[in-house]
């Protein structure tokens, strides 16, 4: 018996230590199993410069922290220095600790574009300074600077008065939560929507905070995203960018960027970086600020976008939209043209020949004489459904063509069909649905004389459904022992492989492509394209060829409930090569997509577990009168199933109406759970594997903090002699009143959590000083029991006397005494741990406003403060608390009461917290406040 008991601990200590490090490894893919970084660096030519612009006195007294700068470079920069602005303003935002400097990339950028068109339209970057504010983790601030913006504009628009083509709006650039903030300006309400015609935003996380540490934080949130879905028809005229990083970009993930669905389907566009044309690369969260290619598609945004008329972006919402989707979504290798002609004149005197074949590959170098290749589509109509045709000369000019001529092989008009085309990394592409053109008689390729230029053409007429292939993805519990393959014999050009069941964000996957080819002759690169259906979130891939090429497929965002299309990998292969194509499960991947969805909840997880051990000790002291060890106590009471059932059944039922009517009577707040459901980030099973990450995370983190106390108390114990251990009868005396007093006054005049950091260093130095006193009385009662045996012997050889006989038992009494005092003073102290590694992590939850009233300390006064209140009342009870003892609590009446509550309350947590982080030190307070009832009562 007393084996297995020593072999449960060793076992739990075991699964806790995997648990631990599966979420290590989850962690690690976030934040090092990335693609590297493609992007190239952006360079200011000349110096740049930051002009500071006057602003309203009543604003900068308002505002004094914050500043408006005009960006300029050279001469540039010296022109602009007497404010005779005659440019489109464009308003930079930066985000959480973000520089008024970051506006450079695009600036500079801006204005070789502008000195490119001899300054013909040009803009004026202007940018905020936020004093680097750290509004990601303390939402105390976002509501002052978004009104500090309002009046921002309104000084912009007030420099060009008085102008030939004055500005009536501003274009807005926003970088992380500088672009929530842009976004906010609409729920002003002395906010004209007309002051933006154009937003975008760099990896801004819209839909939720990613760590929702304050209610000013998730209040703000709310309210925003509220009123762009209420007010959505009121919006219109405002065109909406938003561009995420990709997996790259571990701070913010890419589905937390994508705006609201229900607001605006006509003027609001989401896109991830390596979906983007002529960027196709992901970007980390700074990076997305100067990553050369995505800096070149928004200023050719830009530019695209200035109406000739008013020299300023036009006020057309649908031209907007249309610039958007061609440098942003699909781009056709053409300079974009809101109007293009609907017919064109092949014009030249070119030679015409006719091809017939139904696949054809024709290379150009040196070509003198220009060429048009005609292929009639009705010998095809009835074999094919599609003809492919690429082109890896990479101009701008058009290149294919579709003639309405029946008869004669030579074409005058024809349609130009190279706004059809797609423009890929290696080459630009034309895929034709014969269908979709019943009255098109051919189709035409023109080849331009080349001088010195040397490009290949190829086109095929293929039938659609032999080069669709299904391959089912592998389950999610096959953990990569199993695999789906296929075989790609055929010698198209295109292929593409639907990959079935493949919907949900916990899937990933490793799709492994093997090229194969019959001679090693120099063959251009295969591009391989994984496409999402139902979002911009493709990303792209070239390799040599023949090569071994691993391509990771995993989602930003499910699959929408209304979207039945399936994910593809499109093959843009070269003809005469074998393709075999392998998918397997990825483990680690699988484990990456838990902690990148669900990392900001496992705190919660942490703490519902240690509340659950910490009413299990008090259970235990009820039942035995011994305090367990927190280990012990965490194996035998953190159980998913004592948690996790009630919230499931609570999330069903709120899918019932008559159920939903009685939650929404009693005030309730929706459980946290259903909307993670609604925002497609929830999954089954989810919230247990989070619970049992917990759990490992709980255990380790309680024996490695228990093992610095142990080593703190050592230290001490070697360089100052401890005190004999004393028992206090008085828990509140005027000088903890006098404590309680100060740091009460603290917290409210200063800030809350800086209080709750004193105490929390308080209560640490009382529980290592006990710890001291603790090993110091055993170690004294253990030589006491030595010197006792020792006289004992001695007894046994001399004569022994009444007189010493009587002395042993008084000194056996003593001893009893001792051992009795240390068995409570230790109890006392696991006691003490627990609640001490429980306010850790409250501590750690707090320590963002902390950081950032510190960073902003001439302020004195955190305001608004998210922990004032609770910090009063936290000093309050671990002032008591840390001077109780476990012979307080044995005797009180609430014990059982106070020991059945920690399960309710982490299921209350677990319900509300996970969205509401700050919730949690409610949840604890409240614990800990009937502990100390226990104490008093």
């Amino acid at each position: 018996m007393r084996r297995a008991g020593r072999r449960l601990p060793a076992l739990a200590a075991l699964s806790y230590g995997v648990l631990a490090a599966l979420v290590l490894l989850g962690v690690r893919d976030v934040l090092f199993l990335y693609e590297e970084n493609r992007c190239s660096m952006t360079y200011m030519y000349e110096y740049p410069e930051y002009l500071k612009i006057k602003l309203p006195k009543k604003t900068a007294r308002r505002y004094p922290a914050y500043e408006l700068y005009l960006y300029g470079e050279g001469n540039y920069a010296e022109e602009n220095k007497n404010l005779l602005l005659t440019g489109i303003p464009v308003l930079f935002l930066p985000g959480n600790a973000g520089s008024y400097k970051q506006v450079r990339s695009l600036g500079s950028i801006a204005l070789r574009k502008a000195e490119d068109v001899d300054f013909k339209y040009h803009f004026n970057f202007f940018s905020v300074n936020f004093n680097e504010e750290l509004v990601a983790l303390y939402g105390g601030s976002l509501q002052r600077q978004t009104k500090f913006v309002h009046e921002c504009i309104k000084v912009i628009l007030k420099l060009y008065r008085g102008r030939e083509f004055a500005p009536t709006s501003v274009a807005i650039v926003g970088h992380s939560m500088g672009g929530l903030v842009a976004r906010a300006l609409l729920t002003l309400k002395n906010f004209k929507p007309e002051l933006i015609n154009l937003l975008i935003t760099q990896a801004t996380p819209h839909v939720a905070p990613v760590m929702p540490l304050d209610k000013y934080l998730t209040d703000f949130y709310t309210a925003v995203n509220n009123h762009w879905i209420l007010k959505a028809q009121d919006l219109r005229n405002l065109t909406t960018l938003s561009v995420a990083g990709g997996f790259r970009d571990y701070q913010v993930r890419s589905g937390l960027t994508f705006l609201p669905r229900l607001s605006q389907h006509d003027s609001a566009l989401s896109v991830v970086s390596s979906a983007v044309p002529r960027v196709w690369a992901s970007t980390d969260h700074l990076s997305i600020v100067w990553c050369k290619e995505l800096i070149l598609a928004t200023i050719r945004v830009l530019f695209d976008l200035i109406d000739e008329n008013t020299r300023q972006i036009t006020e057309d919402p649908k031209k907007r939209m249309s610039v958007l989707n061609h440098h942003f979504v699909r781009h056709p290798a053409k300079i974009f043209e809101e109007n293009p002609e609907a017919f064109t004149e092949l014009t030249g005197a070119f030679m015409w020949i006719t091809v017939k074949a139904s696949k054809w590959t024709y290379s150009v170098y040196n070509d003198s004489d220009g060429k048009y290749f005609a292929f009639p589509l009705a010998s095809h109509r009835k074999s094919y459904s599609h003809v492919y045709c690429e082109s890896n000369m990479l101009d701008t000019s058009s290149w294919i063509y579709g003639c309405m001529n029946s008869n004669s092989s030579v074409c005058l008009k024809a349609t130009d069909l190279s706004w059809r085309a797609e423009l890929l990394p290696t080459t630009k592409v034309v895929i034709l649905k014969l269908q979709d053109y019943p009255s098109l008689s051919h189709v035409v390729i023109q080849v331009p004389p080349a001088a010195g230029n040397k490009y290949t053409l190829d086109c095929e007429f293929f039938k659609e459904d032999l080069r669709t292939v299904q391959l089912p993805v592998t389950h999610l519990f096959s953990f990569g022992l199993s695999s789906s393959k296929i075989l790609l014999n055929s010698t198209g050009l295109l292929y593409k492989v639907q990959l079935q069941h493949f919907n949900q964000i916990y899937q990933a996957f490793k799709i492994y492509i093997e090229s194969h080819c019959p001679s090693l002759k120099e063959r251009k690169p295969s591009v391989y394209r994984l496409h999402i259906p139902w979002s911009h979130e493709d990303s792209i891939i070239v390799a040599k060829v023949p090569s071994f090429t691993e391509i990771p497929a995993k989602l930003h965002i499910a699959q929408p409930q209304n979207n039945n299309r399936t994910p593809e990998l499109n093959i843009y292969s070269s003809s005469d090569c074998q393709y075999e194509v392998i998918l397997k499960t990825s483990l680690l991947q699988i484990l990456g997509q838990i902690i990148r969805f669900h990392a900001g909840t496992l705190p919660v997880y942490v703490v519902s577990n240690i509340l659950l051990t910490y009413g299990g000790q008090l259970s235990t002291l009820i039942s035995t009168g011994q305090c367990s060890e927190f280990s012990l106590e965490l194996v035998r009471t953190a159980r998913p199933y004592k948690v996790e059932p009630l919230i499931s059944i609570i999330v069903f039922l709120q899918g019932c109406h008559w159920f939903r009517v009685i939650w929404e009577s009693l005030s309730l707040p929706e459980v946290d759970a259903a909307v993670l459901t609604s925002q497609d980030a929830w999954f089954p099973l989810v919230s247990l594997i989070l619970f049992l990450f917990g759990t490992g995370i709980a255990y380790w983190s309680g024996v490695f903090f228990s093992a610095s106390l142990k080593l703190l108390a050592s230290l001490w114990l070697r360089l100052i002699r401890p005190n004999v251990l004393q028992k206090e009868n008085k828990l509140i005396t005027p000088g903890r009143l006098c404590e309680v007093l100060s740091l009460a006054l603290v917290s409210w005049t200063t800030c809350g959590a800086f209080a709750l950091l004193i105490i929390y260093l308080q209560y640490l130095f009382k529980v290592i000083k006990l710890h001291v006193d603790v090993r110091a009385e055993q170690n004294m009662l253990n030589g006491d029991s030595d010197s006792s045996k020792e006289t004992s012997q001695n007894s046994t050889i001399h004569a022994v006397k009444k007189q010493s006989s009587m002395d042993s038992t008084s000194e056996a009494m003593q001893s009893l005494s001792k051992s009795t005092t240390i068995s409570e003073a230790i109890n006392s102290l696991k006691m003490h741990v627990t609640v001490l590694n429980i306010f850790t992590w409250i501590v750690l939850l707090s320590l963002p406003s902390l950081i950032y009233w510190l960073k902003n300390l001439r302020y004195v006064r955190l305001d608004p403060d998210p922990c004032r209140s609770t910090a009063v009342i936290l000093v309050c009870i671990l002032e008591i608390l840390m001077n109780s003892s476990t012979s307080e609590l044995k005797s009180s009446k609430l014990l059982k009461i106070t020991a059945k509550v920690p399960l309710p309350l982490s299921v209350a947590m677990l319900a509300f917290g996970r969205m509401h982080l700050y919730k949690v030190l409610h949840f604890v307070t409240f614990s800990l406040l009937l502990h100390v009832l226990c104490c008093i009562v």
